[in-house]
């Protein structure tokens, strides 16, 4: 039985607004109720994505950003050293 996917949606819209009181009350760089707040998103997302899809067989132009084995470890990629899974949208020309 998949969620319905307004439910999912308002669960997203609510994880982002979750974040942005968290990074508003941010006290340090790296804040455990930011990163929290952050990783609540990719999870509302994923729910959102999948309930979507089974309800209307669409998906969203957006991804999760998993960090890449090479990528963290030495600093090449400073936004995977705090975030590994970011959220980028992927814009059709």
């Amino acid at each position: 039985m998949s969620i319905d996917p307004r439910v999912a949606l308002q669960s997203l819209v609510t994880a982002l607004e979750e974040h942005l009181a968290a990074s508003a009350s941010r006290r340090r760089e790296d804040d455990p109720a930011v990163e929290a707040a952050y990783l609540g998103i990719a999870d509302a997302f994923e729910v959102y994505e999948e309930a979507l899809y089974d309800s209307f067989g669409e998906v969203t132009p957006l991804e999760i950003y998993e960090e890449s084995d090479d990528e963290g470890e030495d600093g090449d990629n400073e936004d995977a050293d705090y975030a590994p899974d970011l959220v980028d949208a992927e814009v059709e020309p």
